[in-house]
């Protein structure tokens, strides 16, 4: 079996070490280089608190992957088990808390309901006056991204997988031979580049924030939209202790978390600085007038980052959003595999997800999730629930 992955990215590469494992014959392509899209750009979380059961799922299959990590692929990814705190401001959402843990536990995962100032015991810097209840679990961490993607490059490549950079996809290719328009069940059987066309009995869609293009390209609407995200860099005025968890206000939408060096990453979801961008010409760099309003709102609830905290640099990079913030993984057309649209989870899941498509290709079905809950149908159908996008 040949297959086509289109996206250098994690999900995309991970993809590929997967369905190299399985026997395939694999070749990658990525328009730019690998490492010039978002997995780079990504905060590097890792968690298993997430509000929808197949997230959760998602998140425990991955991350038997990422504590395996070094052994596996013999590369230190710097992954530190420092847990996440949600935090709450009003009851409504302190009584969603209550449904969310109860779920995650029946998943096994280990995290709790607290009140503030049980809460102020894994992060010491937060106002507990401003709060009503927390989420915390001590398996969810955080890990360096560079690392991991170079790792499964490694990996890929050693496992036979013909990595090809600056080699973009301009055309999927269909059975009758007349590309995009034909009927819908013209079975999908290889991609054009600029130098050549390549044929393949499955082409994967793993281009992220250009998942949509390159479904537009098979003549397929997926409801994926890039928007732009932010991260500052802040040497913050009082030390963050580096075992704080990454630590989130739901209520104005902001977060930190401890880096090297002393500095902590700051960010947040402000609705006037995400809007939708052309995913082949966004602003890459730190917008600092939305670096200072970041701050200055983390500021209200933390001791952290007084006056003398110091905006040091920061990024952009983009998500791939689905109306629901949940992830497609599926064969969306015969021979046509989507993954994408995670919505800020794709590292974290880029593991499981390289099974799941090891398993539509070679298995022609999941068994590691509920694919039902990845399908794009569920946007037709309306039996979806949307999961909360944080980092």
């Amino acid at each position: 079996m040949n297959v086509i992955v289109v996206g250098g990215g994690i999900v995309g590469l991970s993809s590929a070490y997967a369905l190299a494992e399985r026997g395939v014959d694999v070749t990658v392509c990525e328009k730019g280089s690998i490492g010039g899209g978002s997995t780079e750009r990504a905060a590097g979380g890792i968690r298993a608190q997430f509000s929808t059961p197949v997230n959760v799922d998602l998140s425990r299959e991955s991350m038997r992957v990422w504590d395996a990590f070094e052994e596996r692929f013999g590369t230190d990814i710097d992954y530190r088990k420092t847990g996440y705190l949600f935090l709450a401001r009003d009851e409504e959402t302190a009584a969603a808390f209550e449904e969310t843990v109860a779920m995650q536990n029946d998943r096994g995962v280990p995290s709790e309901v607290l009140d503030p100032d049980a809460a102020r015991e894994y992060c010491s810097g937060i106002d507990p006056e401003r709060f009503v209840a927390a989420t915390y679990s001590p398996t969810d961490g955080v890990a360096d991204p560079h690392l991991a993607l170079q790792a499964y490059a490694r990996a890929a490549s050693d496992a036979g997988v013909d990595v090809r950079t600056k080699t973009p996809v301009i055309d999927v290719l269909r059975a009758d031979g007349s590309g995009p328009g034909t009927d819908r069940d013209g079975r999908v059987t290889g991609v054009e580049t600029p130098e050549s066309q390549l044929e393949a009995e499955f082409v994967v869609n793993a281009a992220g924030p250009w998942a949509g293009r390159v479904a537009e390209l098979a003549d397929v609407s997926l409801p994926i939209t890039p928007k732009r995200r932010q991260i500052a860099v802040v040497e913050p005025e009082t030390a963050i202790p580096e075992t704080d968890p990454l630590t989130i206000d739901l209520g104005s939408g902001t977060y930190f978390r401890p880096d090297r060096d002393g500095d902590a990453l700051v960010g947040g979801h402000l609705a006037d600085a995400d809007p939708a961008r052309d995913p082949g010409g966004y602003e890459t760099s730190m917008d600092f007038d939305w670096a200072a309003d970041v701050v200055e709102r983390t500021s209200e609830w933390t001791t952290y980052f007084g006056p003398e905290s110091r905006l040091k640099r920061g990024w952009a990079g983009l998500y791939a959003v689905t109306p629901d913030d949940n992830a497609i993984v599926e064969e969306t057309l015969p021979g046509f595999i989507t993954a994408a649209g995670f919505s800020g989870h794709g590292f974290q899941h880029a593991p499981a997800t390289g099974r799941l498509v090891a398993e539509l290709a070679v298995d022609g079905e999941v068994s590691l999730v509920d694919g039902e809950a990845l399908s794009s149908d569920r946007f037709a159908s309306g039996e979806k629930r949307t999961e909360r996008n944080v980092v």
